[in-house]
């Protein structure tokens, strides 16, 4: 039996060495600590804008490695965190609304490793740290809309019933007027099927109106809360899944709040916009009726009953039917295109089956005049109250497009007037699903590692030692089948960090558990061909007999082992989650990788070494 080792074998374990050297070499780079600054509106960011920014730092004597315009950002790279997290509250005050300013971790990967698409392994919370959103629901917004549902809801009921009455919003509950004392009794009793649980008590009234206040209990109110809390967890997990975050943390804390933890992210300013951004569209009627009150409209500030004064975005007012067609928790998918007509970017729309028959209904009695489209948006502005930052929602209405209904049309259809960013943004925003109340991030912050620096540094010498010491170990044992085993090993494990950092894996404790699992059995395969080898050397085989035979025994041996394990992994990936999958993750490819280096790649550079000496009297081992 020869020892020789086909040329393409050998060709291939080159490929294979150059591949893992360059995609396991950008994980030597470690992120910077910066501040990342984007525009939210009309601001520009350009060379201006870096020079006051530097001026702000300097004279706050905030030391900083450099600061970059990349297209629609700036981004300055600080020297630690403490600078980093000093820097953004600095920045943020200084810069005003005008412009975003969030924490980031800035890659210093050479760009030509970056062309080559050779990236970092992203950490995981354990290990690295990353940011974590504290985000607050708001409570009186959630009361408000379950008011107005219920006052919806009544007056349907009043409608149906042939009640002739009134039903709206007010205060903490629903104020409904009714004409006569009957009509309010029975009234009453429908509003009780209606609303199990709510509170009615007869207000004093005239002689043709009836008041009732029609109120919800505590308990209600409660339920009510966290039944949206747990819609906004799921839309929040989906926005956090289009942001291609891996392992993130999200989870509820107390009544009205949720924890959101990204580890390693890197634009936390996108972060921020999707998570909290509540953008939608509502579709209405233009008052083509009172269109010659406008002016008088702007001077008194009332407009016509059941109208509202909007703005275009170029400053022209308009007045609007106060009833909404259709509306962002009616629009089942977004789609961001191009309008073939205009070639401007577009929304294409798709409604639910209620909204698409409202929309086909108004539509069918409206061709030819005008329907409005309102982009609305909740802005979170932070000021200074008292020395305390105070954080504010603002609701931001704008109509993006007025034009007149040519032919009826129901659930599908186009929406222009958006800029790309916007219909990119919006679209990803429905596809996620609309959050069910407003929220807005109350505390931003870089979290560390949850074992600590001291414990990561810690363990990572206690791996580092400890690799030593085996190489050392099967240096003296094996002698020179040691060198080789050593070499497999070393190439084994830059092998699992450039697949792992090539598939985008993020790496927790239980993953590097993982590598060193399969680094231990990546030994145990080695241990097993050099013992062999030493079995056919104690019957009396050449030498180099020995090796080749040696290594035909243990493959198929170790193939058996690792195939048993093999499935394990894939067990844990399919039925498990988070830390479990993370761990076999790490486990499948380092055994994939460990069965090609301990029998293919090892036995190649015995080749090497061995290879050509036909008279060789005894091996090193």
């Amino acid at each position: 039996m020869t020892l020789e080792y086909p040329l393409w074998k050998k060709a291939i374990i080159l490929v294979v060495l150059v591949f893992a050297l360059l995609y396991s070499l950008p994980n030597i780079y470690r992120q910077d600590p910066a501040v990342q600054i984007s525009s939210t509106g009309n601001a520009v960011l350009d060379a201006a804008t870096k020079d006051k920014v530097a001026g702000d730092l300097e004279r706050a004597n905030v030391a900083i490695k450099s600061i970059e315009l990349e297209g629609d950002r700036l981004l300055v790279r600080l020297l630690d965190g403490d600078a980093q997290s000093k820097a953004a509250e600095l920045l943020t005050e200084s810069l005003g609304t005008e412009y975003s300013v969030a924490l980031n971790l800035a890659s210093t990967v050479p760009d030509w490793l970056t062309a080559i698409h050779a990236k970092p392994m992203t950490l995981g919370l354990d290990l690295q740290g990353g940011v974590n959103f504290l985000m607050e629901v708001d409570g009186k917004a959630v009361a408000e809309a379950a008011d107005e549902r219920l006052a919806e809801e009544i007056k349907t009921m009043l409608r149906d019933k042939n009640l002739r009455g009134s039903a709206s919003r007010s205060g903490d509950g629903v104020l409904v007027t009714l004409r006569s004392a009957d009509d309010r009794k029975k009234a009453a009793g429908e509003i009780a099927t209606l609303a199990v649980g709510a509170q009615l008590l007869d207000l004093p009234g005239s002689a043709d109106s009836f008041p009732m206040s029609v109120k919800m209990p505590p308990e209600v109110r409660t339920a009510a809360m966290d039944q949206v809390i747990d819609q906004n967890l799921s839309t929040l997990r989906n926005r956090v899944n289009a942001l291609k975050v891996a392992e993130p943390v999200i989870q509820r804390q107390g009544a009205s709040r949720i924890s959101i933890q990204l580890p390693g992210i890197q634009d936390t300013a996108k972060a921020k916009e999707i998570l909290g951004a509540t953008a939608t569209l509502e579709y209405r009627l233009s008052d083509y009726e009172n269109e010659g009150r406008i002016q008088d409209v702007l001077q008194t500030g009332r407009a016509p009953a059941g109208s509202k004064l909007y703005f275009t975005r170029t400053g022209q007012p308009v007045l609007l039917k106060r009833q909404v067609i259709a509306q962002g928790d009616e629009i089942v998918r977004a789609t961001s295109v191009i309008d073939p007509e205009s070639g401007t970017p577009a929304v294409s729309i798709l409604l639910n089956d209620a909204g698409g028959r409202k929309m086909l209904r108004v539509t069918e009695e409206n061709v030819g005049r005008p329907l409005a489209v309102v982009y609305i948006e909740t802005v979170m502005e932070k000021k200074k109250v008292d020395g305390k930052d105070v954080i504010t929602p603002r609701v931001k209405e704008e109509v993006i497009s007025v034009a007149n209904i040519r032919e009826p049309f129901g659930k599908n259809f186009q929406t222009t007037g958006l800029e790309r960013k916007e219909a990119d943004d919006l679209a990803l925003l429905i596809k996620s699903g609309s959050l069910s109340a407003p929220i807005y991030i109350v505390q931003e912050r870089v979290i560390g590692p949850s074992l600590g620096r001291d414990n990561i540094e810690a363990g990572t010498k206690a791996v580092f030692y400890s690799f030593l010491f085996v190489m050392a170990f099967f240096v003296i044992y094996y002698k020179m089948f040691g060198v080789v085993t050593n070499l497999s090993v070393l190439l084994n494990l830059l092998l699992v960090v450039a697949i792992m950092s090539l598939l985008g894996a993020t790496l927790t404790l239980p993953g590097l558990a993982g590598i060193a699992l399969t680094v231990g059995m990546s030994v145990d395969a080695n241990v097993l061909i050099n013992e062999r080898i030493r079995e056919e050397l104690r019957a009396g085989t050449s030498p180099l007999a020995s090796i080749a035979i040696g290594y035909e025994k243990a493959s198929g041996t170790i193939l058996d082992a690792n195939v048993t394990a093999l499935l394990g992994g894939l067990a844990m990936f399919a039925f498990g989650s988070g830390p479990i999958q993370g761990f076999a993750v790490s486990l499948v490819v380092g055994i994939l990788t460990s069965m090609y280096t301990a029998v293919s790649v090892s036995r190649g550079i015995a080749s090497l070494f061995y290879s050509g000496r036909s008279k060789l009297a005894r091996l090193s081992i």
